[in-house]
């Protein structure tokens, strides 16, 4: 198990938000069960850059021993991202392992997924600066590998959108819950949210 964590990120998938069901779910247990706990979930903005840019400059003040990161689907890539950067542990559930690769279909007006009528443009560009996040993973990955105290993953073999195989050889090297079945959104969320908060001392 790991230290007490005492500061929280969360970090919401492509055209996602604060309001998924997983941030949601894990927000109202941190509110009830950890009211200490510094509790920190950003819109983040399309760009790959400026949403790391955001980040970084919100928890520059966190204790890097204490702090943890859990991300959903991109939001999973950006976690491993942000966890390199700092050392900090985290939480990967069901996270793209290849998003400029993956996300280079969706340039164009997108709609976010829980409020319809917002909009946002994905500028070819994002793909370029989620190249950039991926080389900044593989070349810090080689020198700080993953460890099972510092990664924990839930990967979905049921998952529709990304491939199992991928995301699990993407979180090689920590503690990889392997699920037969569940979905993408990880609908059966309830089941685990202890074992991830387990891993996070709490």
């Amino acid at each position: 198990m790991n230290a007490t964590t005492t500061h929280l990120l969360y970090l919401h998938g492509f055209r996602s938000s604060p309001h998924s069901m997983k941030a949601q779910k894990v927000a109202a247990r941190v509110r009830t069960e950890h009211p200490g706990v510094v509790w920190w979930c950003p819109q983040l903005p399309p760009s790959p850059a400026e949403a790391m840019e955001l980040v970084m400059q919100g928890t520059a003040n966190w204790p890097r021993d204490s702090m943890a990161v859990v991300g959903s689907s991109l939001g999973g890539f950006y976690a491993r991202w942000v966890s390199l950067q700092t050392g900090c542990p985290a939480v990967l559930l069901n996270p793209a392992p290849f998003p400029a690769r993956d996300l280079s279909a969706y340039i164009g007006e997108q709609t976010a997924w829980h409020d319809r009528q917002e909009r946002f443009f994905f500028q070819p560009g994002f793909v370029d600066e989620l190249k950039v996040q991926q080389a900044d993973i593989e070349r810090l990955a080689a020198r700080q590998p993953a460890t099972p105290e510092g990664l924990f993953a839930i990967v979905c073999k049921g998952d529709e959108v990304l491939d199992w195989r991928e995301m699990q050889a993407f979180c090689a090297g920590g503690t990889i819950r392997l699920l037969p079945g569940s979905d993408h959104a990880i609908s059966d969320f309830d089941d685990h949210i202890d074992e991830v908060f387990a891993f996070m001392g709490l």
